[in-house]
């Protein structure tokens, strides 16, 4: 009897433990997943607010859209002039449509700057990091990165997980360099990465 509980206790321990270790990896593949759908996300937002920035633009510059929405409008309010007066029905048609036609493109060509400066204004998160990489000297962790922007912009929602997602995409992309010390990473802009890389090329050839 007590060599089949010891034995039932060992057996015990070990499901244990490996029930403890699924446990554990389990968490950390639910946070992983997380921080890469924040991560799509903030890249969805992101083309969404170009999209609206580009939209905003060619309506701006007299596209082809505005126009066709205008003529559109107008159209239905000529027939009920028309009913009104038969004798005059030419006149007052040709100069409804030259008045209410020209309205319209005035409006969208003062209306549409104004709504592209308003979007324009909000950077992505990929912007503030890049931002905030090339105004370093020095590598900095996604915690750091994190901090920095979180209190430079507090109305935004900041988290560590998405900004480190972020990271490994435009280290991935080249527009990132990442370096580890230790058990730490730390990430740098490629433009202050590419001078450090040019030097032992150029101390190779001068000793050639």
């Amino acid at each position: 009897m007590p060599e089949s509980q010891t034995h039932a206790t060992e057996l015990t321990s070990q499901y244990l433990a490996q029930v403890s270790g699924d446990l554990e990896r389990n968490a950390k593949e639910q946070e992983r997943v997380a921080a890469d759908i924040e991560a799509l996300q903030e890249q969805l937002r992101a083309l969404q607010h170009d999209h609206t920035v580009l939209v905003n633009m060619q309506q701006a510059l007299g596209g082809a859209r505005p126009t066709t929405e205008a003529d559109t409008t107008v159209a239905p309010a000529v027939p009920h002039q028309a009913s009104a007066a038969p004798g005059q029905s030419k006149p007052k048609k040709a100069a409804a449509t030259g008045t209410k036609k020209s309205a319209p493109k005035k409006t969208a060509s003062k209306a549409s700057p104004a709504q592209a400066s308003t979007t324009a204004t909000k950077p992505t998160l990929v912007d503030l990091i890049r931002g905030h990489l090339g105004q370093q000297s020095e590598p900095r962790s996604a915690a750091e990165i994190s901090a920095a922007l979180t209190e430079a912009h507090p109305d935004r929602s900041i988290k560590t997980t998405v900004v480190r997602t972020t990271l490994e995409n435009l280290v991935a992309k080249s527009h990132a360099h990442r370096t580890k010390q230790g058990s730490s990473v730390f990430y740098t802009t490629a433009a202050a990465a590419e001078p450090a890389a040019a030097e032992p090329q150029q101390e190779a050839v001068a000793s050639q």
